[in-house]
């Protein structure tokens, strides 16, 4: 019989058996830092206009090809729990801001990496993070100093384009000026005049096949899939929307009908369809041109619907139903029943189209202004409609965030450089050891030239020096009419 050896004395005796306990800098710290600037480097060389695509494939073998760091640490799954706070902390920036997630990773990794150099100098954890905080404050007072310029209008297609062009451009660049103008058009439309702009009124519908030039903009709801009957388009159309099938009742119980003979077989089955046909004459009375259904359509009722000139459309998804609902105005009702005035939808046109070799629905509204946009993607494969999208989504998150501060700083670096030339000349009339972390901060803001310079494969030590000789001993007036 094996003698039972006893856990060490300490903190580890107090862990279930195979657990791992790290302390002190070297076993824990430097390894914490060490993991983070591996994750960082995975998606450093992928910023910018300039940045590498990543290939990755998950753990369903799908793959990805995209330089959004979003999306590629979305599906690599990191599992060590310092490298975990980092993709936290980018997940955090993509809820509040929808864009910048890379910028997050490349300055968590920066600070980790200078913030190892003070340590080995003997600086403490608390006074590398007191100094860290010191210099976040006074770079928030020095931004609103920066300001380069805003959005006046928020409602002029050309200059809400100029201003999400940035955006678009590290995401899809060639395809920046195209795509930044389709934001800005289907943004624009379903801005409201009063309240807050809603990220999912602008829609996409991706379609394979052409060149991304052959996208487009539709004023209303875009849905991949054919009509269930005969009508094909209707001119300004009263529309009924139903979370239920549209077809013959069931009773909730099972019951038995004994029948005797032909007679009172064919007068049964004719009971059936007269109610059937009464409701949906009911529905047809009211003025209703358009049927949409969230379940199925059963084959009678179909019929019936054909022969009163009703176009009927079917949606799989309860998502795509709420999102048409409000596209036209109306109230998805729970059985099938003649709708009231105030639940009926309004559309201008809904009608079947083919766009490449796929079937269509169509509800356009022909206001200018619309409840919900959708942009069209054409694209010669999945991927890169994928991209695509994912550069769209980026730039309806920039259109949301100048409703709320429509100013802007300069960018490719030159913001960065200026904060870090300030916060490092901050930091030498500071006292005490923070001025070394503050110091450590600002140079922590020059990777993001360095990057760019590297990722554009130009030389990465001239540029950041260029960018600080052009901007010392310019005043704030100087640097933001330069930049």
């Amino acid at each position: 019989m094996a003698m039972h050896v006893p856990a060490a004395p300490g903190f580890s005796q107090m862990l279930k058996e195979g657990a791992k306990h790290y302390q002190g800098l070297e076993e824990a710290v430097y390894r914490n830092i060490s993991a983070c600037n591996e994750l960082t480097k995975t998606v450093k060389s992928a910023y910018g206009p300039n940045g590498m695509n990543k290939m990755v494939i998950n753990h369903l073998g799908k793959l990805f090809v995209t330089n959004d760091a979003a999306t590629i640490l979305k599906e690599l799954e990191v599992q060590h729990p310092a490298a975990k706070m980092l993709v936290m902390a980018s997940q955090m920036q993509e809820q509040e801001v929808g864009d910048g997630t890379n910028w997050t990773l490349v300055f968590a990794g920066q600070l980790l990496t200078n913030a190892e150099e003070l340590l080995r100098l003997g600086l403490s954890p608390t006074e590398v993070a007191d100094g860290y905080n010191v210099a976040l404050r006074k770079a928030t007072e020095m931004l609103p100093d920066l300001i380069c310029g805003a959005v006046k209008n928020m409602r002029d297609v050309a200059e809400v384009t100029r201003a999400i062009r940035p955006a678009i451009m590290s995401k899809q660049f060639g395809n920046e000026d195209f795509l930044a103008a389709l934001i800005a058009e289907a943004c624009i439309a379903t801005l409201p005049e009063r309240g807050v702009f809603n990220i999912d009124s602008v829609r996409v519908c991706k379609i394979l096949g052409c060149g991304v030039a052959a996208s487009s903009v539709v004023n209303g709801m875009v849905f991949k899939r054919a009509v269930e009957g005969n009508v094909a388009r209707v001119v300004g159309a009263k529309v009924a929307a139903f979370t239920c099938p549209v077809d013959i009742t069931t009773t909730e119980t099972k019951g038995t009908v004994l029948i005797k003979s032909a007679a009172e077989m064919q007068d049964f089955s004719k009971g059936e369809e007269n109610a059937l046909e009464s409701r949906i004459k009911a529905i047809v009375d009211t003025g209703v041109t358009v049927v949409v259904s969230g379940g199925k359509v059963g084959d009678m009722a179909l019929h019936f619907l054909n022969k009163y000139g009703v176009m009927v459309v079917r949606l799989l998804s309860k998502f795509e139903l709420r999102r048409l609902c409000k596209t036209i105005g109306a109230t998805a009702l729970p059985q099938l029943m003649p709708p009231t005035s105030e639940e009926m939808g309004f559309v201008s046109q809904a009608y079947v189209d083919e766009i490449g070799e796929t079937p269509v629905v169509v509800f356009k509204q022909d206001s200018a202004d619309s409840a919900v946009s959708t942009i069209v993607i054409r694209g010669s494969t999945d991927n890169i409609m994928d991209d695509i999208e994912r550069a769209i989504d980026d730039g309806v998150n920039t259109f949301k965030a100048y409703t709320r501060d429509p100013q802007f700083v300069p960018g490719a670096g030159a913001t960065e450089i200026e904060l870090a030339r300030r916060l490092i000349a901050y930091a030498e009339t500071c006292p005490g050891l923070e001025q070394y972390a503050i110091n450590k901060f600002g140079e922590a803001l020059e990777v993001f030239p360095k990057t760019l310079a590297e990722n554009a494969g130009v030389k990465v030590s001239a540029r950041p020096s260029a960018l600080r000789d052009v901007n010392s001993g310019r005043s704030d007036a100087e640097f933001c009419a330069c930049s």
